[in-house]
């Protein structure tokens, strides 16, 4: 029984190898780039012997779609691959192997063997090889047009430009006294306009005592350059100025303070 069994393996193997199942066919007859292809072949195997197909792998032209169908047919079993072709051309395809798989446990394997097949090509032949023999005419008409619609808007966009008559003068606002600012309940807008004031006054007369320095440093730059400077006095009006405009400071004299901030900037003044 033994031997029998191993008999009947041998054999279909021999079946499957030899081809007597019929090779690959190839469906459509003639595809083109990008079309669904289908590789078929046919295996009548009989008395509970079933087929497993492998895996297709892809390669740079041709991909498979799917994994393998397998199918049951009147004599046996039918292998199906979807695959799809990205270059015109013939294209040689190896198969991967199948197995053979018998009803009492037994199994075997077989070559896929190869198939063969060509793509055409999606772009018309015309159109990959022109004619040598085209006329000249249309193309440089076009050209010709192309360049007078270009002059012609060229031409018409630039104009000569017209003459734009003098801005009217805009008179100056006065400058708003603090005595309405305090009225209107601003002690901090006055408190921070003396101070812009007198540190303007000073980055003119020394400008490494520009604005962005803060009430410290702007002091020390003063105290370096200019010895006979009321150092003093600009530091305890910038401080006060400071605490009112931060409202840490309350009941001050803003007004008084603004004043002596006047005077302090035209003493500093060049």
């Amino acid at each position: 029984m033994t031997v029998r069994l191993v008999c009947l393996g041998i054999v279909a193997s021999w079946r499957l190898a030899t081809g007597q199942g019929g090779g690959w066919s190839v469906t459509p007859a003639a595809p083109t780039v990008g079309d669904t292809i289908r590789l078929e072949r046919a295996f009548p195997l009989r008395d509970g012997w079933q087929v497993r197909a492998g895996k297709l792998d892809a390669t740079d032209a041709v991909e498979p779609l799917a994994d393998a169908a397998v199918l049951r047919s009147a004599d046996g079993w039918v292998v199906r691959y979807a695959v799809v072709a990205w270059k015109p051309g013939a294209h040689k395809l190896a198969l991967p192997p199948l197995w053979l798989l018998g009803p009492d446990g037994r199994a075997d394997s077989t070559a896929g063997g190869t198939t063969t097949f060509r793509v055409a090509s999606v772009i018309p032949d015309s159109l990959r090889s022109p004619s040598p023999h085209q006329d000249p005419l249309p193309p440089l008409a076009a050209v010709a047009l192309a360049a007078g619609l270009l002059a012609a808007g060229v031409a018409r966009r630039r104009r000569r430009p017209r003459a734009l008559e003098p801005a009217p003068p805009v008179p100056l606002e006065r400058e708003v006294p603090d005595t309405r600012w305090l009225a209107a309940g601003e002690p901090k807008a006055v408190a921070a306009r003396a101070i812009w004031r007198l540190r303007a006054a000073l980055a003119r007369a020394l400008p490494e005592a520009h604005p962005a320095l803060d009430t410290g440093e702007c002091l020390a730059v003063v105290e370096r350059a200019r010895s006979d400077a009321p150092l003093r006095e600009l530091r305890e009006l910038l401080e006060q100025l400071d605490r009112v405009a931060f409202a840490s400071a309350h009941g001050t004299d803003v007004a008084a303070l603004s004043a002596v901030a006047r005077r302090l900037a035209r003493d500093v003044a060049p």
